[in-house]
């Protein structure tokens, strides 16, 4: 391909509405350009990365049976009001009515048009399992479209969905997809985790994402050191920290510490004296927190979660325990009319209607400060399992990096940034059930097909590849995506050996089987050439030029390293061969973890 003929202008400034690295180094190597808030065109380099990873995708699946087809943007409302999604998915779901007045909606997933697929054409159990994909574009309406692909509006998915007679198969299916997954990030040479996730709006009873590492990334992972456990940190574990000992527990002391005026813990630590105390250990403090929560019947219900004055709640922990659909936390003046004291000071002693969660790090733990329920006052002595009667004792904080991982009892937690790229989740009958998809069984009996759901955002893979992949010269492309794997650089076109050796290595390689890019631009110094190269990324650089001619040599460059080799025109063939089957075999080891 002559570079003077490809689809591209290069920036040298950074585009000012341009968030993180893959998006600024996009847009200025002309692969993308923004067409609307969170809407992109790809333009030829970047849709050959995307085209390229699509293959990787298809070729992993295909070795498990899994079967490709092509669903609809365009959703009609009929199916999700089957599912029950169409007034809960909210308002990134895009609405709207055809002409004639009918409702429908820009696809954001297919868990419906998929169940409505497989019930109108597989009756008997003799057809399954069965496993579907799709690779098509979506649109989500987010509220803040930003980081360019990363959380973009429209975007390409993979989503596929495999459908068993049992929870038995589901399983089964399950975890051949996780490993088809670990051979496709895999491939791409990225440094990824498997970690165990919520499976929020989609639903299902478990699940794992697939995280590219980057610092960018908008999720935070912990990872023991010692053991394969992984974990987004909605989901992470934290250990049980067991608060009983030997300490004699006191009744319980109602307004017993005045605190004017302070909320914080640690000031509320430090301020809690009386004549036996100079303080309390922030380990004593506790925390209280007010949520209304929703259910699938939508019936509502107060819940209030006690924690150690030293430690964070976790909403999706709280909300998954008790089984809501949906969940806010209780707007402030509302919690302090309800409560009666002024934020700082609200406590879950004598609350009426309120569901009180505590951590279970607070297990055995006594002599526990919490608000009074009064402003400026606390409570001294509070035993939860005591003065709480009815309270469920939970996992329902953060974990931190350093605590001792609660699966192994060896390791400890080390944080990451990752970017979500893939998601595997186990759905069971959440849609089969409420759209009617059965099969007969060998008696002749109809049950629901259990479900699994497996998604990879094809688009945002690749901008996470670069947010792992770049230097202060610009991209670093894999191999494998790279949109064209040799840049050749013609140094002096003007110059008709230098474009006659030129030429012939262009021709060479592409009879090769290599893809090339070939700068034949005119009017552009070479450093200007030099630096389009190292923007654009590819992994190697081949140049050719009078001087160099003039010595019998050309020269490759990787783009990673920075190694240059020099040699006969003739050889160049032979040195990228040897080149590429380097930079494969680095891929192999670098890949995962």
């Amino acid at each position: 391909m002559k570079q003077s003929k490809l689809l591209i202008q290069t920036l040298r400034e950074t585009p000012k509405d341009a968030d993180v690295v893959s998006q600024q180094l996009m847009m200025r190597a002309g692969m993308i350009m923004k067409l609307a808030a969170g809407i992109y065109d790809y333009l030829p380099l970047a849709f050959r990365s995307i085209r390229k990873f699509e293959q990787i995708v298809r070729e992993e699946l295909e070795k498990d049976g899994c079967q490709e087809l092509l669903m609809p943007t365009v959703q009609p409302a009929e199916l999700w009001q089957e599912s029950g999604r169409w007034s809960f998915y909210g308002k990134e779901l895009l609405r709207f009515q055809d002409r004639k007045g009918g409702d429908f909606c820009l696809g954001p997933t297919h868990e419906e048009v998929i169940t409505d697929i497989v019930r109108r054409n597989v009756r008997s159990y003799k057809q399954l399992p069965m496993n579907l994909f799709q690779i098509q574009g979506k649109f989500r309406d987010e509220i803040r479209p930003r980081f360019g692909l990363m959380r973009g509006r429209e975007f390409t998915m993979k989503d596929g969905y495999s459908f068993h007679v049992d929870d038995a198969d589901a399983d089964r299916e399950y975890w051949v997809m996780f490993n088809a997954y670990k051979r496709i990030f895999s491939r791409l040479g990225v440094k990824f985790r498997p970690v165990e996730a919520d499976s929020g709006a989609i639903g299902g009873s478990f699940t794992h994402e697939f995280h590219v590492l980057a610092g960018s990334g908008e999720d935070a992972i912990l990872s023991c050191d010692a053991c394969d456990y992984t974990s987004n940190i909605e989901k992470t574990e934290a250990p049980a920290l067991c608060a009983a000992g030997d300490e004699k527990a006191f009744e319980l002391k109602r307004d017993h510490f005045c605190t004017p005026g302070v909320v914080g813990q640690v000031e509320q630590a430090a301020g809690m004296k009386d004549a036996e105390h100079d303080g309390m250990p922030l380990a004593h403090t506790s925390k209280f927190f007010l949520y209304r929560v929703t259910f699938a019947d939508e019936s509502t219900k107060l819940i209030g979660a006690v924690l150690r004055g030293d430690h964070e709640v976790n909403p999706v922990k709280v909300k998954n325990f008790v089984g809501a659909m949906d969940m806010e936390m209780m707007p402030l003046e509302e919690a302090e009319t309800f409560t009666g004291a002024k934020s700082g000071f609200m406590g879950p002693v004598g609350l009426k209607n309120v569901q009180i969660l505590v951590d279970r790090s607070l297990q055995g733990a006594v002599n526990l400060t919490c608000g009074a329920n009064r402003t400026d006052y606390h409570h001294f002595g509070l035993d939860p399992a005591r003065d709480l009667p009815g309270c469920a004792f939970a996992d329902i904080r953060m974990a931190v990096e350093g605590e001792l991982c609660p699966r192994c009892g060896k390791g400890r937690y080390q944080a990451f940034r990752g970017i979500e790229v893939g998601q595997v989740f186990k759905l069971g009958i959440k849609y089969s059930k409420s759209m009617g998809c059965t099969y007969l069984d060998a008696e002749g009996k109809e049950a629901p097909m259990v479900m699994g759901c497996y998604g990879i955002g094809i688009t945002r893979t690749v901008a996470a590849i670069i947010e792992q992949n770049y230097d202060a010269d610009g991209i670093i492309w894999p191999w494998p995506v790279a949109p064209y794997q040799v840049h050749l650089l013609n140094l002096d076109p003007a110059n008709s050996e230098v474009n006659e050796v030129a030429t012939k290595l262009e021709k060479a390689l592409e009879a090769a089987g290599f893809e090339v890019l070939h700068d034949e631009r005119e009017g552009l110094s070479p450093g200007a050439k030099f630096k389009d190269a190292d923007l654009l990324g590819f992994p190697l650089r081949a140049t050719v030029g009078a001087k160099g001619l003039k010595e019998g040599i050309v020269e490759l460059r990787d783009r990673r390293t920075k190694e240059v080799r020099k040699f006969k025109p003739e050889h160049m063939v032979a040195e990228v061969i040897t080149a590429r089957d380097r930079m494969m075999l680095e891929l192999q080891e670098a890949g995962g973890r």
